[in-house]
């Protein structure tokens, strides 16, 4: 295992222990600040499986404003296949929830905010058809899956439509971020553009501070904030009239 991969959360179980056991409807937070990954209940009878895979109300009181989604992604990829490290600068940055639907793939999240606690380091979460996690990866964070032998399909829904101009890439085997994967290098999959993507020292220029992340999180909350009190205030004004 790499020196720079996060396995334990704040009270010093592993991560795998406390998803294993965490109540079905809940969020657990991981390890790098302002990650975390639902665990929906699920309902299974005869017929299959149902649950819900998103709950606005929930989310937003985790975040503190809600998380409007721009756009949704579907991905399909065969076995051994890396996609990653992806990110977008920031602001406005892209966040993510990542759900799994068929297959498995390992996830992997490294925090590219200059400054945080945790800048450099990785953590690894499982998503599969089984588990049917959905991981939040926060602004700033960079996000890249390892799918397993029989694939996988995985479904994002995402803050920000795609910009080319703000969106960029790591490469995933660039000894400085010393991600463990679960697929060697002379065995992996990769697409043209992930293959020659650039180190983590020819792109720190274009990170993100872990100040600058947290003030633009905080303005998003202070906006919620405020529409919530105006709109009471309207409806108190409605309700004299």
């Amino acid at each position: 295992m790499s020196d720079t991969q996060l396995t334990t959360v704040a009270d010093g179980r592993s991560i795998a222990e406390v998803l294993e056991h965490a109540e079905p409807g809940t969020i657990v937070d991981l390890p790098i600040s302002g990650a975390w990954v639902y665990v929906p209940r699920v309902f299974g009878d005869d017929r299959g499986s149902f649950h819900e895979a998103f709950r606005a109300e929930q989310f937003t009181e985790k975040l503190g404003y809600p998380l409007n989604i721009a756009q949704s992604n579907l991905s399909r990829s065969g076995a051994n296949v890396i996609r990653g490290i992806h990110l977008a600068e920031v602001p406005p940055g892209q966040a993510k929830l990542v759900t799994c639907v068929a297959g498995g793939v390992t996830d992997v999240l490294v925090d590219l905010r200059i400054g945080s606690p945790t800048y450099g380091k990785n953590l690894q979460i499982p998503l599969t058809e089984e588990n049917n996690y959905a991981l939040f990866v926060p602004l700033g964070v960079g996000h890249g899956v390892a799918s397993e032998q029989r694939g996988a399909t995985l479904y994002y829904l995402v803050t920000e439509a795609y910009d080319p101009e703000r969106e960029f890439g790591l490469f995933p085997f660039d000894a400085t971020l010393g991600i463990d994967w679960p697929v060697e290098q002379s065995a992996a999959v990769l697409s043209e553009k992930d293959s020659a993507a650039p180190h983590l020292k020819e792109v720190e220029e274009r990170l993100s501070s872990f100040n600058e992340v947290r003030a633009w999180e905080k303005q998003m909350r202070t906006d919620w904030a405020e529409a919530l009190a105006e709109s009471e205030a309207w409806g108190q004004e409605d309700g004299r009239g």
